[in-house]
């Protein structure tokens, strides 16, 4: 890839129960790491550890990311799960 760096990205991890939980970083193995032994990992995700990353997607921006992020929240788990399949 040329041109800068997309220094921000969207994730979806699964949580150890199966569901997933989305969010946006700028580093994002510090912040898988941060959900599976930090208590600077979600609420959420501090009950359901371990998580894996199941899907991420570079953004333009902390906004960008936001609206992306709004917008995979909106997704039913299925259209989730099909995009984390997508992606690979």
């Amino acid at each position: 890839m040329t041109g800068p760096t997309l220094a921000w990205q969207v994730y979806i991890v699964r949580c150890a129960d199966g569901t997933l939980y989305t969010g946006v970083t700028t580093d994002l193995t510090r912040r898988v790491h941060e959900h599976n032994t930090s208590k600077r990992g979600a609420a959420y995700t501090r009950t359901r550890r371990p998580v894996s990353l199941v899907y991420a997607a570079p953004a333009i921006n902390r906004s960008a990311a936001c609206v992306e992020e709004c917008h995979i929240k909106k997704l039913t788990r299925a259209e989730k799960l099909k995009l984390c399949r997508e992606s690979r």
